[in-house]
C-alpha cells in the first residue's frame, strides 16, 4: 500500500467514526490483539479438568474403534 491509498483509507475513517472515536477504536484495537495473543499462549494453561476429561475420553474410544452417543433415542 502506498501513501496516498493510506491517507485515502483515513480519510474515509476519519468521515465514518470522526476524530474523536478513532483513538477509541485503536485502543480497543489494540486490547483485542494483546487478548488474542495471550489467550494463544496460555490456551493449554486454561483447558478445565471437563475438557480434559473429554479429550482423553474421545481419544480412548477412537483407539478402542467404538462410537459413543451423548443422546438415546427412543423412538
Amino acid at each position: 500500500m502506498g501513501i496516498g491509498e493510506l491517507a485515502i483509507i483515513l480519510a474515509i475513517l476519519v468521515l465514518l467514526f470522526g476524530a474523536k472515536r478513532l483513538p477509541q477504536l485503536a485502543d480497543g484495537m489494540g486490547r483485542a490483539i494483546r487478548n488474542f495473543k495471550r489467550g494463544l499462549n496460555t490456551e493449554d494453561q486454561d483447558v478445565t479438568p471437563t475438557d480434559k476429561q473429554v479429550a482423553e475420553t474421545s481419544s480412548a474410544s477412537e483407539l478402542k474403534g467404538t462410537e459413543t452417543t451423548a443422546v438415546e433415542h427412543k423412538g
